[in-house]
């Protein structure tokens, strides 16, 4: 019999959500129980790991983020190469939890974005991993390719992990706010005592995209991210280069919106750091690891004023945060969160571990999530958040 008739039976679910994010280290696994759906949604996170990627691997991947150089048929095979690389990193996960696969109810998989371009004359995106592939290696009912639904109905295809927001945060009492810093940073917003249809999301800019690029850069691969801020805290913010990048056109862009490694990848980065260092040549001399250290305070304060900004532009007026939690891998940059709580201050800027939710596994979370939804056939896209027309069951689904 179809899985997916007997699923909704089901009052508990265990699901396995995975993700693979912008910044493309590695494969999330996150393994729920899942009870109820829509607003009885309760979860409990049995365990969370981030399968790395090898060297070969990433760099293949991005490989296929540059749309001058990215051949159709080295996409085409890594679709099928990540869809394994999907399946293997979740039994390796179960393996070590000791809970086999035939255990887990479902699998709730985002794939790699590779390119997403909502705005173009035929809006469209491009997530691989085939599902397929995940439920033929896995034996486990997969739902995938959740993005394209919302965008086939007017929507930006993003950011979805509103709904599961809402979902698990929503508040009698309080103006909640949740914002992801990954490689591209967005805030949901949760508006007290009110309805889905009050939910607001969006990217907001850049996250740790341009900060983790040129710290790979500046030291020629030896590091991938500015662990703990602590290459950032030797430098000094340059306020002329912090305001040119703010003059960003997409940080204008009225809300719903987003964006990606079309807009703030590997070109913006390499303009940025070819700006700190011609800098630098003329403030240092030949030698440029002190500008390096300032280029990287300034693109951390550009992320934490880019947030800053569009809060104060397009949220404060008519949903002032009561609290704001904060996941993703800025969570875990104590510069970025200190930039932040200045900015944010009276308003607590709380790392989301602190809400019971551990914050790596939170977009991997909202994917299972999605995935329990779209069994249920519940809407989960936020018109309010994605700009699309109408309400839809997001997900394609594939039996084992």
């Amino acid at each position: 019999m179809n899985p997916f008739y007997t699923l909704p039976q089901k009052h508990k679910k265990t699901v396995i959500g995975l993700m693979s994010g912008t910044s493309a280290d590695g494969v999330d696994v996150a393994l729920v129980d899942i009870t109820g759906s829509g607003l009885t949604t309760e979860i409990e996170l049995i365990v969370f790991e981030t399968i790395p990627y090898k060297p070969e691997i990433r760099e293949r991947i991005f490989d296929l983020f540059n749309v001058e150089t990215a051949r159709v048929d080295e996409i085409c095979e890594m679709n099928f190469v990540l869809g394994r690389l999907f399946a293997e990193s979740t039994l390796v996960v179960l393996e070590k939890s000791g809970v086999s696969p035939t255990q887990v109810d479902l699998i709730g998989s985002h794939g790699q974005t590779i390119h997403h371009m909502p705005s173009a004359s035929t809006p469209a995106t491009l997530q691989i991993g085939e599902p397929a592939v995940i439920a033929h290696e896995t034996g486990i009912p997969t739902i995938a390719d959740f993005r394209v639904a919302d965008i086939a109905a007017g929507g930006e295809g993003a950011p979805l992990i509103a709904y599961p927001d809402y979902l698990l945060f929503h508040s009698p009492t309080q103006t909640i706010g949740l914002l992801n810093i990954g490689g591209i940073a967005n805030l949901t917003v949760l508006p007290a005592g009110k309805g889905i249809e009050a939910v607001h999301a969006s990217d907001t800019g850049p996250g740790n995209m341009i900060l983790d690029a040129c710290v790979e850069k500046m030291t020629t691969g030896a590091k991938h991210y500015d662990e703990n801020g602590e290459l950032a805290r030797q430098g000094t913010v340059c306020k002329e280069f912090l305001d040119d990048w703010l003059t960003h056109p997409f940080l204008a862009l009225t809300p719903p919106k987003t964006t990606g490694r079309e807009t703030f990848g590997t070109t913006f980065a390499d303009d940025c750091l070819h700006q700190i260092r011609t800098r630098g040549s003329s403030y240092y001399g030949e030698q440029n690891t002190m500008a390096d250290y300032d280029g990287l305070a300034t693109l951390t304060a550009f992320t934490v004023e880019s947030i800053s900004r569009y809060y104060t532009d397009f949220v404060a007026g008519n949903s002032p945060l009561d609290i704001l939690y904060v996941s993703g891998g800025g969570a875990q940059n104590p510069l970025m969160m200190e930039g932040l709580a200045k900015k944010f201050h009276p308003i607590p800027v709380v790392d989301i571990t602190e809400k019971g939710i551990l914050g790596d596994a939170k977009e991997a979370i909202g994917f299972a999530i999605l995935a329990n939804e779209a069994v249920h056939g519940n809407f989960a896209n936020v018109p309010n958040a994605t700009g699309a027309m109408c309400r839809k069951v997001l997900g394609k689904f594939v039996c084992p």
